[in-house]
């Protein structure tokens, strides 16, 4: 199966065995027309799937430090859509912060590390499809145009002319298009499903930075994102990989995972470590994964990176910062930017993380620290916040 996305002196062909396969027709006066593609044929049919609930319970930050359940009308597909049952959503690091820096309340529920059920389809996709077990590609893919210039590229998150977002998997169901569904193996689990998300977005900066074989790589930070860095480096062919760790859970499952070793987050003792580590060089590659409202990290990656080494930013930055950029410019290093996840080299990140998950060389089961249902969600995301708790991955789960 291929996906062809064809127009006027433009085509583009691509392998993907994962997600739902998407053929998309479109003419200079016609608007697209977006059908989902079995081995057998191509379908039209009416909305098909389980019986319509009018509305479902979703969860919404008040605008006052916490999450509320309200009831809300259930999200209805439009042709090239599906209707996902959510079965596990993580609670991710950019869900905390965005939360912090809000003034106002949410107006649809967020939530972007997904896997749930498909019970429901539009009239342009397959029937045979409800029932599928996916990862929801929630951020690029799902909302795509799969009809611009990024798009073509396999470049779904850069789109220009996405859908609107009517919500996220803080709820009982949500909509996507069927294109951003990735079917999961039977053995891997919702959790590890809700797993893909993260995982994609380490391979990506991965593959972004273009990591070598046998390379030293440092990884800063141990938190969910780093701790997929980590496993993505290890399963992708580093060398050496040496670790930031501020929490004691995260250390151990930094360890765990494959670093060689897990430092403290200071940079003397990290500095030390890697020029031992590599004759006095310095990294190969950098991944910096902590963001937040300063510049420190990315003054301990500069550091610690080789001359002309990468450094690959995958941590979110929520303001404003200065740096001094004269010491990366006399190392001649190379600063890469790395956000959520594409197709790189013909093949997708979810494509990749879900291979790596179903293969074993990505064991993250056991990072989900805790549960919640999605009444509970408040306290899931207080659990979040507080490392004290042992928290490294948080799920909000409907069973």
């Amino acid at each position: 199966m291929k996906m062809t996305v064809t127009r006027p002196g433009n085509s583009l062909t691509c392998e993907h065995p994962n997600f739902l396969q998407t053929s998309v027709r479109v003419s200079n006066s016609s608007p697209a027309v977006h059908t989902v593609l079995s081995e057998q044929a191509i379908v039209r049919q009416p909305c098909m799937g389980t019986e319509r609930m009018t509305t479902m319970k979703a969860a919404f930050f008040n605008g006052r430090g916490t999450m509320e359940i309200a009831d809300v009308p259930q999200p209805v597909p439009t042709p090239d859509d599906v209707i996902i049952r959510v079965r596990a959503t993580g609670i991710c690091g950019s869900d905390l912060l965005m939360n912090n820096d809000k003034t106002e309340p949410d107006d649809i529920p967020f939530g972007h590390e997904v896997s749930g059920e498909i019970v429901e389809v539009g009239g342009g996709v397959e029937k045979s499809l409800v029932g599928q077990r996916v990862a929801v590609e929630t951020i690029g893919q799902g909302l795509a145009c799969l009809r611009c210039w990024y798009c073509r590229q396999g470049q779904f998150r850069q789109c220009l002319n996405k859908a609107e977002n009517e919500g996220g998997g803080f709820a009982q169901y949500m909509k996507r298009r069927a294109v951003g569904c990735y079917v999961l193996p039977e053995q891997l689990s919702w959790e590890e499903g809700a797993f893909v998300e993260p995982l994609a977005v380490a391979v990506h900066s991965v593959r972004r930075g273009q990591m070598r074989g046998g390379e030293t790589v440092v990884v800063l930070g141990s938190g969910s994102i780093g701790l997929t860095a980590i496993v993505s480096a290890r399963a992708l062919g580093a060398g050496q990989i040496l670790a930031t760790a501020r929490h004691e859970q995260q250390a151990e499952s930094a360890g765990r995972l494959g670093a060689d070793q897990v430092l403290p987050a200071d940079g003397e003792t990290l500095l030390a470590a890697v020029e031992e580590a590599t004759d006095g060089r310095g990294a190969d590659m950098t991944i910096e994964t902590v963001g937040g409202r300063t510049g420190t990290t990315l003054e301990q990656a500069i550091e610690v990176t080789r001359m002309q080494g990468r450094i690959v930013v995958l941590g979110g930055f929520r303001r404003p910062i200065t740096l001094d950029w004269l010491p990366p410019l006399l190392k001649e290093q190379s600063i890469i930017f790395s956000s959520c996840y594409g197709i790189q080299d013909g093949q997708h990140d979810y494509e990749l993380a879900i291979k790596l998950l179903a293969s074993g060389k990505a064991p993250l089961a056991p990072l989900v620290t805790h549960s919640f249902s999605l009444e509970d969600i408040d306290r899931g995301f207080q659990t979040a916040y507080d490392k004290k708790t042992g928290s490294i991955k948080v799920q909000i789960v409907q069973t």
